[in-house]
């Protein structure tokens, strides 16, 4: 036997279904998204902590190390490549860039490659051991250093070296590498400490966006625009298309052909000749129908579209809301609870929206009172 309310109806335990199934899909999308970034970012803090080389490493390389230095790590496949244009790179740092994307297998114009052998990152400098020669970029002489943000390619330049030359890596291996030759710089200059408190400062930020699961629909919570297929937005085309009908068939009314209204005119002997009964029209203006106005008519609504790129947490909805920074939402969209969790009396709040620790949204943001019976104020949501 079919689940009914009190009312006998199952409608609205199928909507609540429908908004449990949605709500559950997003945030398992979102939490597994932001479990990757977060277990990506506790690696790095490992290996900050760890990185350490030894002399041994270098055994069986063709390398002289000095007596101070140490192979931190070597990756046995690496292009040299050399800018043919003049460029100035900015000065090294010491920032743990996030990986935004995954990088191309390609090579930026303007550069070519010019040897290829075994890239090594020593605690004093990185090597490339071509088939050409040696290629040395020794810490304490670089002066420039960039990472391509879409290829795997880091260029450097130094201060007895004209020409700016880099290293094209695998695509896979390009992340560690450039991590790796980080620390060690962060060693030359005895600044691991700064790269290691950089790390917890990102893992840190990262925890305040750990997605909350949504709270569970109820039957009761279903709206009567539910019960339509399309919801409010075939209402909206419903009212529109009745708006519009008695418009055009107002509009499509036959008129006179002439232009104007006619009269009869009796068959009367005239002076000078004698005319038939005719449609005579008068020399006035006859009395003319009367046009109604114009009425107003709402266009109907365009179907919303599913929202581009990531909402940094947001459940996917058409509004475009999210939490990745933009222009604060003071007068938020009508069906804004379709799709996110909205405190009672939310359309009672002065202010902008904003979700709570619990995970609902409230209207009162900016307020002193904002979320305050749901666990105070976590974010403020933007478009």
């Amino acid at each position: 036997m079919a689940r009914t309310d009190s009312t006998g109806s199952t409608w609205r335990y199928r909507w609540a279904h429908r908004q449990n199934v949605r709500r559950v899909s997003t945030y398992r999308g979102a939490e597994a998204a932001w479990q990757r970034r977060d277990d990506e970012l506790r690696r790095l803090r490992a290996l900050a902590a760890d990185f350490q080389g030894s002399a041994a490493a270098g055994a069986g390389l063709a390398l002289e190390l000095a007596a101070d230095e140490v192979v931190l790590w070597a990756l046995p496949a690496a292009q040299l490549v050399e800018v043919r244009h003049t460029t100035v790179l900015p000065a090294p740092d010491l920032t743990v860039a996030p990986r935004t994307g995954s990088l191309r297998p390609r090579r930026p114009d303007g550069v070519r490659v010019t040897d290829a052998g075994m890239a090594v990152i020593t605690s004093r400098r990185l090597v490339l051991l071509g088939g050409r020669g040696r290629r040395d970029w020794a810490y304490g002489r670089i002066t420039g250093l960039a990472h391509d943000p879409a290829a795997p390619v880091t260029l450097l330049q130094v201060l007895d070296r004209r020409r700016t030359s880099g290293l094209l890596l695998p695509t896979d291996a390009a992340p560690d590498f450039r991590f790796k030759l980080t620390l060690a710089f962060a060693d030359a200059i005895e600044q691991r400490a700064a790269v290691i408190a950089q790390i917890d400062e990102l893992i840190a930020e990262h925890a305040q966006l750990k997605p909350f699961r949504p709270a569970v629909n109820t039957p009761a919570q279903a709206r009567f625009s539910a019960r339509v297929p399309g919801g409010r937005r075939t209402i909206a085309v419903a009212a529109a298309i009745a708006l519009l009908v008695p418009a055009a068939l107002i509009e499509s009314d036959p008129s006179d052909p002439t232009g104007g209204a006619e009269v009869a005119a009796a068959a009367t002997p005239a002076p000078t000749s004698s005319v038939a009964p005719a449609l005579i029209r008068p020399a006035g203006p006859a009395l003319a129908l009367k046009t109604p106005p114009p009425k107003r008519t709402t266009s109907p609504r365009p179907s919303p579209s599913a929202t581009q790129g990531p909402l940094c947490g947001a459940p996917e909805n058409p509004l475009g809301y999210g939490f990745c920074g933009g222009t604060r939402i003071r007068k938020p969209a009508a069906e804004v609870c379709d799709w996110f969790d909205c405190v009672p009396q939310f359309w009672a709040g002065r202010g902008y929206l904003v979700q709570c620790r619990d995970a609902s949204v409230s209207l009162a943001g900016g307020r002193s009172n904002a979320c305050a019976e749901h666990q105070g104020v976590r974010r403020t949501m933007t478009k």
